[in-house]
């Protein structure tokens, strides 16, 4: 081990996340992998999909400590096939909403802990059950067996919703927000920086960016947001049971992140939903593999900058529509699934 922290030579699966944290500080630094630049930062986050000796060198450009560090590193083969599907639930927090306690079932006495797993038994791998997010904000986080890469020019992972669709009218689409993550401090879990999926109505004037909502548990569901106004997920005589999470001992719930314009009218006797354009979980039908499917390069960051990412770890679905429309009751994006668009 050299006193840099860094090793003369490193082996790692192809798909997997390699963190390198060089124990010197510099003015500037250079990465380069096989002479290409490829990062100006102090951490580098090796990851690759095709398996080959890589040629990796590391600068510190400064003025009195110059230092450059090579190394290689070998990526090999998994031993056992990856999957394309989910693998992993991290995270379950459904808004309240008239399916919640129900995709997936609560029984009384479930911890957090018993909802996850079954939140993980409907999704993972190739089951097509469907679990519910509730109202806007309620969100799921999942991942793979590996890293998704980003293939330039392509659909890089779908996401299976519940969505009924003919030609652009849809009888179900209730857009869900895509967020995704990259493992960069290597500890396998999503705590690394968030980034949105830019999806079509991203700049639609009527889109609503930094918006907080926080629901209220009582004799039915209240909510307030931050933009003054306040509103209700009403019950209905489809759906008689508690429609907040009765895993929780809180009797509040907050989200934040990007509200969707209505994509539903009624036209006097029926609700007719309008599909939108791309990037939206649960939008259009699931035989619609490229209106499901996601190009992690659509990833933007807080200020709407790309992230240029060049794999992601995580994914992120929430509700993206605060509404309610009448008996058919509050927009509540389900998801039934995901698969890497790369892997067979």
């Amino acid at each position: 081990m050299l006193s840099l922290g860094l090793d003369n030579a490193y082996s790692v699966e192809r798909m997997r996340v390699l963190v390198l944290h060089p124990e010197y500080e510099g003015s500037s630094y250079e990465w380069r992998l096989n002479d290409s630049l490829v990062a100006t930062t102090h951490d580098y986050v090796f990851c690759q999909a095709m398996p080959d000796t890589y040629r990796l060198s590391f600068r510190i450009i400064d003025e009195h400590n110059p230092v450059c560090h090579e190394m290689t590193i070998r990526v090999w083969d998994e031993q056992v096939a990856y999957s394309p599907y989910i693998s992993k639930v991290y995270e379950y927090c459904p808004a309240p909403g008239q399916f919640v306690n129900v995709l997936p079932a609560y029984e009384q006495g479930d911890t957090y802990a018993d909802i996850l797993r079954k939140a993980e038994e409907q999704i993972a791998g190739d089951n097509k059950n469907v679990i519910t997010l509730g109202g806007w904000g309620g969100y799921v986080t999942f991942g793979f067996d590996h890293a998704v890469m980003n293939y330039s020019g392509m659909r890089d992972f779908q996401i299976r919703g519940n969505a009924v669709q003919n030609g652009n009218t849809s009888v179900s689409s209730e857009p869900g927000i895509v967020m995704v993550s990259a493992d960069r401090n290597g500890n396998g879990i999503p705590d690394d920086e968030w980034y949105e999926l830019q999806g079509s109505e991203h700049g639609n004037g009527e889109t609503l960016h930094n918006y907080s909502l926080t629901y209220t548990n009582g004799d039915s569901v209240t909510w307030t947001d931050n933009r003054g106004q306040t509103g209700c997920i009403p019950n209905n005589t489809f759906h008689t049971q508690p429609y907040f999470p009765q895993w929780l001992s809180e009797t509040e719930l907050s989200f934040n992140g990007t509200c969707l314009p209505p994509n539903v009218h009624y036209n006097g006797s029926v609700y007719v939903y309008t599909a939108l354009d791309y990037g939206y979980a649960d939008n259009k039908a699931n035989t619609d593999t490229t209106g499901t499917s996601f190009d992690i390069s659509w990833a933007v960051d807080k200020n709407g900058e790309p992230a240029d990412l060049d794999f992601i770890n995580f994914v992120r679905v929430y509700t993206g529509t605060n509404a309610v429309f009448g008996w058919v009751g509050e927009m509540s994006t389900e998801v039934m699934g995901a698969l890497d668009l790369h892997i067979e």
